[in-house]
């Protein structure tokens, strides 16, 4: 009995320490917001507000409204308690918080930020208090609440560098792998065998066309980024208007004040993922006993910090001992070849929160570079359009201010202060592709030297090679110039369309050799495997769903994609080609079935793989690396692919001649994806399935009469 009621105290224990072992936070200063909420025939929120503060508060509401269940993981990550949530998958972000010491950037540089900035991320922080309030059910994690600006902050400052690829290099580290070979092709260190960003984070298409190129005139601009369909980097879309000029579409991340990419009155942007190489790894020379590194000919001592996660388990938060190391290069990881300090693009700043808010309010082209050269966002390519007639490609990173003299893509002496750098290159530095003579630009996560075709082009020559810009090739851009390259004469909507919707493969790819090397094989009496051959060398290089050996296609292009992209060398060629051919002939009794029979957009009834009948089950097109972007999937229980990542929000915008602005987008789902019960659960996906797109309401008087709920929220006690 004795040892009963000991195993019960420390079961209660453990259910309850959690939340009793952390400090609860101060919500912000008192201060009272009113908005109106209206939300469109979509449920898309246009948010009304006196201030941006206001605004910034409102859109927090809005999405708490739609999916509060990903804003407290959010929530969660930027307090290093997503473990408690999540379990061990969550304690590695944990760690990599207390690793990058996120909290301590917050520390030091939040009063920096600019007074209207702060108030921003109060405003949105009130907002989720107040959901939070109103909602105490909901709630699935104790002492969550309330936040303040300080944690919307943190959040920027963890998740930031994951874009471009800082995850994967301290997962390599912590496991002591070969390191991802960054900034584009380069021999690889000896006996190594680089992997690269994480694909999972791979894609984004981005078109723009000047009025040169349109038969009326127009400038056109299409945001078609590939994210996840669910989670904390899923799109959010939203319209916003505050009466301080304030006044945007486009769509956000959970967790973010404000728009990230899309459109004002007078401008727009989107993103797509660039490959730089800003990770620089140190190798440590320690002293015997580990708690001292060389440094220029002196010792320095190793700091050393124990944190603890909080792991769940079970029903069970276990808190779980770590220790963190940083030297002055920057986080220190030990494994067990040695001792590795890393130092990243925007290590220890706040910036990006600053950038990011004044690239919203831009008004003209000269506004808004001047916002870009704030120099706040480490990476990132914009593709950029406004009512003037400008189109512009700007290769944006925080190029690390290095020196001559060391192999910066590898792994770098980590005892002289001489390879460890300080600034960054300036904004005139960058690579840009400016009002090309073609009249279009495009990018597809390539290097930014193709970009508008032949005769437009940067000149590599021109750029130092120590910025480590990537050389990449992605099928999307090889498939996207020659597309608008062979348009002779305007490049119309329908024209744009089609090739944003081109689900072909370029023979010049990647593509082009692992078909090769697939046909090559010799099927050694498997017939099988010689009907695949057979069926793969009459295939028409798209996948439209139109031909015989999509479904195959499909499935023997993806590992290959992801390769390519990770840098690596090609998968084995007959493990992937039987592979494939088993599965399709066991799962649908045939080598050929229909592309859409075999991927899916599948929402519900739980997120992730399908585990019952799905809400909504429609066929898709497209693949890994087509600009109609399939690019993951999940292989469900019943064999079919049910895709969560590639085209995702996707937005066309347009200003006239004479500065009229109108817009279109669509969303895999619809905006609300945690929330079955909501009329916006999947009601844009068979919009999505057939490339069409919905409108915009950018203003109050194309909204009316498309008005499905109108509410007036306000924390005014």
């Amino acid at each position: 009995m004795g040892l009963l009621i000991v195993l019960a105290l420390i079961a209660i224990g453990l259910a309850i320490w959690e939340p009793l072992s952390v400090e609860t936070r101060a919500a912000p200063a008192p201060m009272t917001h009113d908005v109106r909420i209206v939300r469109d025939d979509h449920g898309v929120p246009h948010i009304f507000g006196k201030t941006d503060a206001d605004v910034s508060f409102g859109i927090a509401y809005a999405h708490s409204e739609d999916d509060f269940s990903t804003l407290q993981d959010v929530v969660a990550m930027t307090r290093s308690r997503l473990g408690a949530i999540s379990g061990a998958e969550g304690a590695k972000t944990d760690f990599a918080a207390k690793l990058l010491d996120t909290d301590g950037t917050v520390a030091r540089h939040y009063d920096e930020l600019p007074a209207d900035v702060r108030a921003l991320l109060d405003g949105y922080a009130r907002g989720m208090n107040l959901y939070a309030d109103r909602h105490p059910d909901g709630i699935r994690l104790a002492r969550l609440f309330p936040v303040n600006g300080r944690d919307i902050a943190a959040g920027f400052a963890l998740r930031s560098p994951f874009f471009f690829g800082l995850d994967s290099v301290i997962g390599k580290l912590v496991a002591g792998e070969p390191l991802p070979q960054e900034g584009g092709p380069a021999l690889p260190a000896p006996n190594s065998s680089p992997t690269g960003p994480d694909a999972d984070m791979a894609g984004s298409n981005a078109f723009a066309v000047g009025p040169s190129r349109d038969p009326e005139g127009k400038t056109k601009l299409i945001s078609n980024s590939h994210q996840p369909w669910r989670g904390g980097v899923a799109w959010y879309e939203l319209v916003v208007h505050s009466q301080q000029g304030w006044d945007f579409a486009g769509a956000t991340f959970p967790g973010s004040p404000y728009p990230f990419l899309g459109h004002n009155k007078t401008l727009g942007w989107t993103n797509t993922v660039n490959r730089p190489d800003l990770i620089d790894v140190y190798k440590l020379v320690m002293n015997d006993d580990a708690t001292q590194y060389r440094m220029d000919g002196k010792w320095l001592p190793l700091e050393k910090k124990r944190v603890w996660l909080h792991v769940r388990f079970g029903p069970f938060v276990l808190p779980v001992p770590k220790t963190v190391l940083r030297s002055i290069h920057g986080p220190v990881i030990e494994n067990d070849k040695g001792f590795f300090a890393i130092r990243y693009a925007g290590i220890d700043t706040l910036t990006q929160l600053t950038q990011y808010y004044r690239i919203n309010k831009a008004k003209n082209f000269a506004e808004w570079q001047q916002a870009m050269a704030i120099q706040g966002v480490p990476a990132t390519n914009f593709i950029y359009a406004d009512a003037a007639g400008n189109i512009a490609h700007i290769y944006n990173a925080m190029f690390p201010a290095r020196v001559a003299g060391y192999d910066w893509r590898h792994v770098l002496p980590g005892d002289t202060s001489r390879d460890i750098w300080h600034d960054y290159l300036p904004y005139s530095a960058y690579p840009k592709n400016i009002n090309p003579g073609s009249g279009y630009l495009v990018n597809s996560n390539n290097t930014p030297f193709v970009a508008a075709g032949p005769g437009d082009e940067l000149d590599p020559k021109a750029f130092s090679p120590l910025m480590g810009i990537e050389l990449d090739m992605t099928n999307r851009i090889r498939r996207a110039i020659d597309l608008f390259e062979s348009v002779d004469g305007p490049i119309t909507w329908p024209v744009l369309w089609r090739i944003k919707y081109d689900t072909g493969y370029s023979r010049a790819s990647y593509a082009g050799d692992w078909m090769k090397t697939l046909l090559a094989l010799d099927p050694k009496g498997n017939k099988r495997l010689a009907d695949a051959q057979r069926l793969l060398s009459q295939w028409d290089w798209k996948l439209d769903g139109k031909g015989r050996g999509d479904a195959l296609a499909l499935t023997v292009l993806r590992p290959a994609m992801r390769k390519s992209y990770n840098r690596e060398t090609p998968p084995d060629a007959r493990e992937e080609l039987t592979a494939a051919a088993d599965h399709l002939a066991k799962t649908f009794g045939t080598l050929a079935p229909p592309l859409g029979t075999v991927l899916r957009l599948r929402q519900g009834p739980e997120e992730g793989a399908m585990k019952g009948t799905p809400t909504i089950d429609l066929p898709l097109d497209g693949g890994s690396d087509t600009l109609r972007a399939a690019t993951l999937w999940n292989v469900d229980p019943d064999g079919r692919y049910s895709v969560y990542h590639g085209d995702s929000f996707i937005m066309a915008v347009e200003w006239t001649r004479d500065g009229k602005v109108r817009s279109r987008s669509i969303q895999p789902f619809g905006q609300a994806t945690t929330r079955p019960d909501s009329p916006y659960y999947t009601d844009q996906a068979k919009l999505f399935v057939e490339h069409k797109t919905k409108p915009v309401y950018f203003d109050a008087a194309s909204l009316k009469g498309h008005v499905s709920s109108d509410e007036r929220v306000t924390n005014a006690r």
